[in-house]
């Protein structure tokens, strides 16, 4: 359904006023960069900076010009945008649902979009958003009829809304694409308030960065050096990295808050190129892959700018009570996490096990409770911490102060769930022989009902109901019941008839019934390059220790629903 249009920004602005003097809120957002660090409590009348991250992608792959192979999503999962002008918005059927799933599970579902109207767009633009977008629609390009130029107008945080526009222009030539520039300039100046924000990305198809499109853009919206670049400095964006065909320009309002892109240890001065063949530690960029940029028909890079932008004053406050910091507690164990607030209605609850990647516990809950129950993941780290933010206003947040421990002994009764063999490249060519092997190390037993194990791009299986791993045993999800062994009973066939993993590299993860990532790991090309022989943790059924070779620890080449040596747990 298309979205109309406010018919006068003074009316907008009235709005924004009053709201501003009923303590305004906003739309739920997710974790940036900014505020994935440390913390302190944002209280009382305090006017705040709020970090927006852009991100043009034309990052489609496969042979349909489409997000469905997975390896654009494992790329937006990663690297966070808050605001994405998209090219070949294309998933599943098309479908209203379809987009919407795809939306939810690249971004978040608090993401807003607007996609191309009209069945005529074979290779549709689009805009997804963590704030509301106000009105949205298409420009003609005239030179062009399988896609517009897609504008929405978004309700960021702060005085000002954000314009943006998608585009992607002609290969055919730079006097086309010049020709495509002026007509957007003019519709552009035709439209937007020139005190709003502007911003125009996408797929530009540019050869140099002396174009003249980009000098025709200039009159609106335009770039300067420090260009986005990778982890080696190179500024292009076509798949072979030669030429700069991907572009994220704004207007001189909005550049003036332009900063550096810092994701996890890394700082990009003048924003990131998202290749990440060559990014490193790819471990900052979770769930993304090292061969994901090199898909079959993955043709650009992503392009990723940072800015701080002045928001609102917010009178509202949050503070985490507990943890907070030397606590110590063991995975699979139920604790509360507890908070205090002031002026919030619901709170986002999330934890983060290594200081940056940070995970959603509940994206909003009663912030007038103060506590929330929590299954501690079964993931050994000293560096936990757990944050508590305004589901509205992610800039009224608060972090433990210093980080506190979680054990994988499985002490006090607690179940233990943690991932300990993964067959990812299946004997010969059958993919029902690939594998996820579960432990549990506790000393009581786990209902697995309703738990779920996930690829780096979908669920692929969800246990049944009643179905409960024992204390010190395993239990094995294969991806077709055709391969599980004669006699093994401690095993069942994935729900969705496959585990689809990639051999190049994957990601599993395993949830309990409430959405709670229990354990996860991501397997390189290393450990999925050897047929037949399985990623197994090193010591065996060690929860936390390594993955290796199967070879590694054992005569055996895997040992689904046994020990490493082929006994029986």
């Amino acid at each position: 359904m298309r979205i109309t249009e406010p018919s006068s920004r003074h009316t907008l602005l009235d709005r924004r006023f009053l709201a501003a003097l009923l303590s305004l809120t906003l739309v739920a957002c997710g974790g940036t960069e900014v505020d994935r660090a440390d913390t302190d409590t944002l209280s009382a009348q305090q006017a705040v900076s709020v970090p927006m991250r852009l991100m043009a992608a034309n990052i489609t792959s496969g042979n349909l010009q489409s997000y469905d192979p997975g390896e654009g999503i494992r790329i937006f999962q990663g690297t966070h945008p808050d605001v994405v002008m998209l090219q070949e918005f294309n998933y599943g059927d098309n479908s209203a649902t379809a987009i919407r799933g795809f939306v939810n599970t690249a971004f978040g579902t608090s993401f807003s979009y607007y996609r191309a109207a009209g069945t005529t767009y074979q290779i549709p633009n689009g805009v997804i958003s963590r704030w509301p977008i106000l009105a949205a629609g298409d420009w003609t390009d005239t030179q062009v009829s399988n896609r517009a130029f897609t504008w929405a107008r978004i309700d960021v945080p702060g005085p000002k809304d954000l314009w943006v526009v998608s585009v992607h222009l002609l290969t055919s030539s730079s006097s086309v694409r010049n020709t495509e520039a002026t007509n957007l300039v003019n519709l552009i100046k035709a439209n937007v308030p020139v005190g709003d924000f502007l911003a125009i990305g996408g797929d530009f198809n540019t050869d140099t960065r002396t174009e003249a499109c980009l000098t025709t853009f200039s009159s609106v919206a335009s770039e300067s050096s420090p260009y986005p670049a990778d982890r080696n400095g190179n500024d292009n964006t076509n798949a072979t990295r030669a030429k700069p065909y991907d572009h994220v320009i704004v207007d001189g309002d909005l550049s003036a808050y332009k900063t550096a892109t810092v994701i996890g240890a890394s700082s990009f001065s003048g924003g990131l190129v998202a290749d990440t063949r060559v990014y490193s530690p790819l471990s900052e960029i979770s769930p993304a892959l090292s061969t994901d940029s090199g898909a079959t028909n993955m043709q650009h890079m992503g392009i990723i700018k940072d800015f701080l932008i002045p928001g609102d004053t917010t009178s509202a406050s949050v503070t985490v009570s507990s943890p907070n910091g030397g606590e110590s507690w063991a995975g699979g164990s139920s604790h509360s996490i507890t908070w205090t607030s002031s002026g919030v209605t619901n709170v986002k609850v999330e934890y983060t096990l290594d200081g940056s990647t940070w995970t959603v516990i509940t994206s909003s809950t009663a912030a007038s409770t103060g506590s929330y129950a929590w299954t501690v993941p079964s993931s050994a780290t000293t560096a936990a911490k757990v944050r508590v933010s305004d589901a509205s206003n992610s800039a009224v947040t608060d972090t433990s102060n210093a980080a506190f421990t979680i054990t994988t002994s499985g002490g006090g009764g607690s179940g233990g769930v943690f991932i300990n063999e993964v067959m990812i490249n299946e004997p010969g060519s059958d993919v029902n022989g690939e594998f996820v092997e579960l432990v549990n190390s506790g000393s009581t037993a786990v209902d697995l009902s309703g738990w779920t194990i996930s690829d780096g791009t979908a669920v692929r299986h969800t246990f049944a109901s009643g179905t409960s791993l024992a204390a010190g045993k395993a239990i094995v999800v294969f991806g077709g019941a055709s391969a599980i062994p004669v006699g093994l009973t401690n095993a069942v066939a994935a729900s969705t008839g496959m585990l689809n993993l990639a051999n190049a590299g994957d990601s599993v993860t395993v949830k309990s019934s409430a959405g709670t990532t229990v354990d996860s790991a991501t397997f390189s090309s290393t450990l999925g390059g050897t047929d037949g022989v399985s990623a197994n943790r090193s010591p065996d059924a060690t929860s936390g220790a390594s993955f290796v070779l199967h070879t590694s620890v054992s005569s055996l080449t895997s040992s689904p629903g046994k020990r490493a040596n082929g006994t029986a747990f």
